[in-house]
């Protein structure tokens, strides 16, 4: 997706980098590079799994990483170990690039503790701010339930969602920090004012196309049409 400025490019674990690892390509995370055209600059939204690879589609295009932009803070989506895989991730991109981790703050903790990087290297971030890249503006959405400092972004005409909610279905709730009701919350009340026309781009390969209006994604995805707590519990808790 782009206009004059804005690019935003959907790369698929297994197909556009981390070709040859089998693990990656069953887990199907996207990677997003959000960025200013004119200016050359751009973030990387949850990079993992090969970051060499990934950093080298970036320059290939001519764009220069300012930023990582972090959803959430499991393995697949920042690096670190998975069932006995060890995924690069954050810190792999430190080595290769100077550039601050946009975190939200109740993420910051989990978010150390998995990828070893340190406090420094993270901006905090609460619902509402708004990261700078060239002349794009970023607004973080801080969307808890699959973990305590989830979070979404929305730039322009688009939402990148992690794994808040997907095409069909949402984020787990059972892993250490999930919170059904919180979840409920943020797919029901939360999310609920945000408009139909913005392209819903998930942090998983899991639907039947890459991404979607989030009009449609309400219109089909049960979990955004449960209206009390106890059904939703009962269902998807």
């Amino acid at each position: 997706m782009t206009d004059d400025r804005l690019i935003i490019r959907q790369l698929r674990a297994g197909r556009d980098f981390a070709h040859n690892d089998p693990i990656a390509g069953q887990m199907a995370n996207f990677v997003y590079v959000i960025g200013d055209r004119e200016k050359g600059e751009c973030v990387i939204v949850d990079p993992a799994w090969d970051v060499d690879g990934i950093v080298e589609t970036v320059g290939a295009d001519g764009l220069k990483v300012t930023g990582a932009l972090v959803t959430h803070h499991h393995p697949d989506h920042v690096g670190g170990p998975l069932f006995g895989h060890d995924i690069t991730g954050l810190a792999r991109l430190l080595e290769l690039v100077s550039c601050p981790v946009h975190v939200n703050r109740t993420e910051a903790p989990w978010v150390q503790a998995v990828t070893g990087i340190e406090p420094g290297d993270m901006v905090l971030h609460d619902h509402g701010d708004v990261i700078a890249v060239g002349a794009v503006e970023v607004e973080c959405l801080h969307t808890p339930g699959h973990t305590p400092g989830s979070q979404c972004f929305r730039c322009a005409g688009a939402l990148v969602t992690g794994d808040t909610v997907f095409l069909s279905g949402c984020g787990r709730t059972d892993f250490p920090g999930g919170d059904p009701e919180e979840m409920w919350r943020t797919l029901n009340q939360r999310l609920k004012s945000l408009p139909g026309n913005l392209m819903m781009y998930p942090g998983h390969d899991y639907g039947q196309v890459p991404h979607a209006p989030l009009s449609e994604v309400r219109a089909s995805n049960p979990v955004l049409n449960v209206p009390e707590l106890a059904t939703f519990l009962r269902h998807f808790g």
